[in-house]
């Protein structure tokens, strides 16, 4: 894909290099965006081996909400790495928790006591499209300053949002780091796909997705793969 091309092409030719928490290098460019159209086909890269179905299962564990990956890993491996049979397979209240099960505390006439609900993302932009499409608040954000010390990783792909013009669903995600070898092949298509059922749900047509990417880096040990 041309789009995903240039991108490393970008970050091999201007990047800097830069130490990390991880031990190896990386090559660097600050605030990288690009657009793909939707409607010109599936960005699946095939330039590279993209496991197509771990892309699918994680992206349904993500609207699942679970704080574990128990059952996702009788399907994919991709986040074993992030915890432990010893933890029993928790990760915490990651992307999905946030998505559909936001905590939501508002205070009660009681003294010292509050109510507690959650708040399902997903549900609301879809609802939002279907009765006021031309919203500015078709927001998800999966980054809860509150967690972050409790969960096995902050989230990357942080904040998206969607918009409808001319009948088209356009989605836009904001990305706080982007492994570009083995990271953003995945988000762009999950990210892609989720449009699509949106989309779907919603009965609108494909639009644009628009990714930015505040640290889109390579490792150094990934260069000679790509």
């Amino acid at each position: 894909m041309r789009e995903y091309l240039n991108l490393v092409s970008d970050v091999l030719e201007k990047g800097i290099r830069k130490t990390n928490r991880t031990g190896t290098d990386t090559f660097m460019v600050f605030g990288y965006h690009y657009k793909v159209n939707l409607q010109d086909g599936f960005p699946l890269l095939t330039t590279k081996k993209v496991y197509f179905s771990s892309i699918i299962r994680e992206l349904l564990w993500y609207l699942s909400g679970e704080t574990h990956i128990r059952n996702l890993r009788q399907h994919t491996k991709i986040w074993d790495a992030w915890t432990s049979e010893e933890k029993n397979w928790e990760v915490g209240q990651m992307y999905g928790y946030q998505w559909v099960n936001w905590d939501k505390y508002k205070p009660s006439s009681t003294h010292g006591t509050a109510h507690h609900s959650h708040i399902n993302q997903i549900q609301n932009v879809i609802d939002l499209i279907r009765t006021n499409p031309n919203s500015r608040r078709m927001v998800v954000s999966a980054w809860n300053p509150t967690v972050l010390d409790e969960i096995a990783l902050p989230s990357c792909h942080a904040f998206f949002m969607f918009n409808v013009t001319n009948g088209k669903l356009n989605c836009h995600l904001t990305q706080r780091s982007g492994d570009i070898a083995l990271g953003i092949p995945f988000n762009l298509a999950c990210y892609a796909t989720l449009t699509q059922m949106i989309a779907m749900e919603t009965d609108l047509k494909l639009g644009e997705f628009s990714h930015y990417i505040n640290d889109a880096h390579i490792y150094e040990n990934h260069i000679e793969g790509l």
